[in-house]
């Protein structure tokens, strides 16, 4: 390939085509999370981002090396559409940035879904009902919504999720796991004791 003909094939208009098609595999990309009933990334293939975005699937390699790449791609226009709530995270915007992220997740098809095992089904409501008689003493007056919320919440800190984070991604043994979070029950339970709705409070 000669020089010029080089020059031709790096030219500007070839240089914005190629950053179209990028783009365009990016938002195909986006599109189908949101369409996802599942939280799951196993159906973002390199063929079902190219049938999306109208492109083969050699054309979305040239611009991805790998499923991977494509993957970490698509989570970095997430994170863009969302405000990056990473980005000069402090402890004074945590708040804003939890609600801004949970508006955001309900932009996406994929809901929290309950168990539908009934085995399951009948420990969850059991659960939830013992939780909410135990808060009753301490929340005279309160409406029912709001002693559904500190349930909710105290439910949300017992959970094999909360103790699997807390493990698997922090690296917290068992011992740290539970002082971590039983210290912030005796929080919200010294809370609710004291009649305070920390929820509502900013």
């Amino acid at each position: 390939m000669t020089t010029s003909e080089r020059r031709k094939y790096d030219s500007p208009v070839r240089r914005q085509q190629a950053a179209e098609t990028r783009e365009r595999i990016l938002a195909a990309g986006s599109e189908l999370v949101h369409s996802f009933a599942r939280w799951d990334w196993r159906e973002l293939t390199v063929r079902a981002v190219a049938q999306r975005a109208g492109v083969n699937e050699r054309t979305v390699y040239r611009h991805f090396s790998s499923e991977r790449d494509l993957h970490e791609a698509v989570i970095r226009r997430l994170q863009e559409e969302v405000g990056d709530p990473l980005a000069d995270l402090t402890l004074d915007s945590f708040g804003d940035v939890v609600a801004r992220l949970f508006d955001y997740l309900s932009s996406f098809a994929a809901t929290p879904r309950r168990t539908t095992d009934p085995t399951f089904v009948a420990v969850d409501d059991r659960r939830r009902r013992a939780l909410v008689t135990a808060i009753e003493p301490s929340t005279e007056g309160w409406s029912e919504a709001d002693r559904e919320m500190a349930a909710a919440l105290l439910d949300a800190l017992w959970s094999v999720p909360t103790y699997e984070r807390l493990v698997a991604v922090w690296g917290l043994d068992t011992e740290r796991a539970t002082e971590a979070v039983t210290g912030l029950i005796g929080l919200l339970v010294e809370a609710i004791r004291e009649g305070r709705r920390p929820w509502l409070e900013k």
